[in-house]
């Protein structure tokens, strides 16, 4: 059996998903967000992330973590010098544990999951929650673009 971690990386909130692979069946393992303090200096952020990650590695030894690639939306540049904080930890925690990280573009991950680069977040919480057989969509979305994102490694065909 293969363990993926799917990452969404986020300075205040990361989710999170661990998933398994077996003779071609993926189930979910474990989901949820590590949450940090809302008004915290980033060093404690960080901290909070790193820590709440190294958890999950450590319970789960995933062979993989695969998360959203960093990406920048020209008015908002202060939204990808917050995630990059978040997946600098994320990284380190990965290589700590020898553990392979892959990034994937967020159209990417919806175009594989729903058909289009441009699903609506709720469109991801259906598309997971059929593709991982769960009576309700994961909540909050960040918990639903990890799993996605551990999904699309699978259909990638980036296993072996």
């Amino acid at each position: 059996m293969r363990m993926i971690l799917g990452i969404d990386p986020g300075l205040n909130t990361t989710g999170y998903g661990v998933i398994s692979v077996s003779a071609g069946r993926v189930r979910l393992q474990e989901a949820g967000i590590v949450q940090s303090p809302a008004k915290a200096e980033i060093p404690l952020k960080v901290k909070e992330i790193y820590d709440g990650i190294r958890e999950v590695i450590a319970k789960f030894s995933p062979e993989v973590l695969a998360m959203e690639q960093l990406y920048s939306h020209y008015d908002r540049p202060v939204t990808a010098i917050q995630m990059g904080h978040a997946r600098g930890c994320i990284c380190l925690a990965a290589a700590q544990s020898e553990i392979a990280v892959v990034s994937y573009a967020a159209t990417q991950v919806k175009k594989i999951l729903t058909g289009s680069g441009h699903a609506a977040k709720d469109q991801v919480q259906r598309a997971v929650r059929l593709e991982l057989k769960l009576a309700h969509c994961p909540e909050p979305p960040d918990v639903a673009d990890a799993l996605a994102v551990a999904i699309c490694h699978v259909y990638h065909g980036r296993l072996g």
